[in-house]
């Protein structure tokens, strides 16, 4: 009798035995976690060979893994209705920046990932790869292997500062020349510290002055039970 056809797992795990850190199959996709110096070899293995034949890249994306796993919901000592399962304003962005979190380990905070099609066999594959030091975030770039990546290195180089060794043309590709930081981190603050506006004229980005203000908008009701809406209609028919 033939054998059984392998599951994408098992072929994963039976040719790449060595240089697999993890594999997780989970809501029927198929993770493998590689390290930065097996990230192109294996990319390019699960590109040509029969077995795997992944000859497109899909996407390219940068992820933070800063406070992952922490929750700021409050969630033990409130009830289940209503507004009161509310946040606590703890989590990352809503600090001062003096107060901004840090990462917990020098390593495995920025992680690139990329998502595999393999047309020929039907079949779809997310590999990962952890950048060594998250200080100066630095993993091999896959543009030799799949040049349809070149976009998207250059947008998780722009939004959360992942530097991809081999990139021929690595800079900013949604923000502003001038602009300071990677807004995809989770330690970038959501309050801006640097107040800007665009001048047509100059056609650039410059500093301003504004002063903060908060908006209240008005809800506007035909409730002659509301005293406001009663008064109103005083008012009208005078």
């Amino acid at each position: 009798m033939p054998e059984p056809t392998l599951t994408l797992v098992e072929r994963l795990k039976s040719r790449f035995t060595d240089v697999l850190l993890s594999i997780v199959e989970a809501r029927g996709e198929v993770t493998a976690e590689l390290a930065p110096e097996n990230w192109l070899a294996t990319a390019k293995a699960l590109r040509d060979e029969p077995e795997f034949r992944f000859e497109l890249c899909m996407d390219v994306c940068g992820v933070d893994y800063l406070s992952y796993g922490q929750v700021e919901w409050d969630t033990s000592d409130v009830s289940s209705e209503g507004f009161s399962r509310g946040v606590e304003a703890l989590g990352p962005g809503r600090f001062s920046w003096a107060e901004r979190p840090q990462g917990a380990a020098p390593t495995r905070r920025f992680a690139v990932v990329a998502h595999l099609l393999s047309v020929s066999n039907n079949e779809r594959l997310r590999i990962r790869c952890f950048a060594p030091d998250d200080g100066l975030p630095i993993v091999p770039s896959l543009l030799s292997i799949w040049p349809g990546v070149n976009w998207f290195e250059r947008e998780a180089f722009d939004l959360f500062g992942i530097i991809f060794e081999g990139h021929p043309d690595l800079r900013r590709i949604l923000t502003d020349y001038g602009f300071v930081g990677h807004p995809f981190r989770k330690d970038f603050p959501l309050i801006g510290n640097v107040e800007v506006s665009y001048d047509p004229e100059r056609g650039r980005v410059q500093p301003v002055s504004i002063d903060p203000r908060v908006g209240v908008p008005r809800v506007v009701r035909h409730d002659s039970g509301l005293q406001q809406a009663a008064a109103e209609a005083a008012a009208a028919k005078r």
